[in-house]
Order: C-alpha cells, then sequence, then structure tokens
C-alpha cells in the first residue's frame, strides 16, 4: 500500500498560519483584561488599607480623649503630622485635626494618595461627658 501525498486546495494554503495568528492576538487582548484587573485592584486595595489607617488613628484620637484626666476641652489640634504618632500607619501627607465643642468630639483624618488629585479624609464624631 502506498501512502498519497494530501493536496491541499489552492486557496486554503497560509489558512494555519492565520488561525495561530488570531488565536495569539485574542489571547493577548485577555492577558491585557486581566493585567488591567490587576491594576484595578492593587488601587482599591491600597485606598482601603488608607481609609482603615484613617479610622483607626481617629478611633485612638477618640480613645484617648476619654480616657484622659483632662477635660476633652484640651485635646483640640489643627493638622497635626500623624506619622510620628502612628509609625506603623502608611498615610501619604496624613494630617489629624480635632475640634471639640461641648461634648461633640469631632476628628478629621486627612491624606493625599500619591499620584491622586484630591485630598480624601475620615470624620469621627463622638459625644464624650465628662
Amino acid at each position: 500500500m502506498g501512502m498519497r501525498a494530501s493536496r491541499r486546495p489552492r486557496g486554503a494554503r497560509g489558512i494555519i498560519l492565520l488561525e495561530v495568528l488570531i488565536s495569539v492576538l485574542v489571547l493577548a487582548f485577555g492577558v491585557l483584561g486581566i493585567i488591567g484587573l490587576q491594576a484595578a485592584a492593587i488601587q482599591h486595595t491600597t485606598s482601603a488599607k488608607y481609609r482603615t489607617d484613617a479610622s483607626f488613628i481617629a478611633n485612638a484620637r477618640i480613645g484617648e480623649i476619654w480616657a484622659g484626666p483632662n477635660a476633652p476641652g484640651t485635646f483640640g489640634e489643627a493638622d497635626t503630622d500623624v506619622s510620628a504618632a502612628f509609625p506603623g500607619a502608611s498615610l501619604p501627607n496624613g494630617k489629624r485635626t480635632t475640634t471639640i465643642a461641648g461634648e461633640r468630639v469631632t476628628v478629621t483624618v486627612t491624606w493625599q494618595a500619591p499620584g491622586a488629585d484630591r485630598v480624601s479624609n475620615v470624620v469621627v464624631v463622638a459625644h464624650v461627658a465628662k
């Protein structure tokens, strides 16, 4: 039995190469999409970390006022740098402001993420009676 060489029609030459190129193109777009999703996930995770740190700093200040022996009015502050008081916190350009009006204590923590065009903040309000 002799083997016959299969013959392809003239118009079918190069079809396999074209199919491979198209599949590589589809795969490349899929990989680019996954990379974009990963970048967005990292950005959202970083933003959540900043908000968590800011909430911790604000609640720690409220705790200091509640536990402090002095009247709440002595704890007022404006634009205090939080990097020295909380070395574990990673708030870029983090500032804390504490305002006191009677028993109402408002702690505002602000920061500006690298590359962000606006300042973000967390505000915590508590009523402290001594």
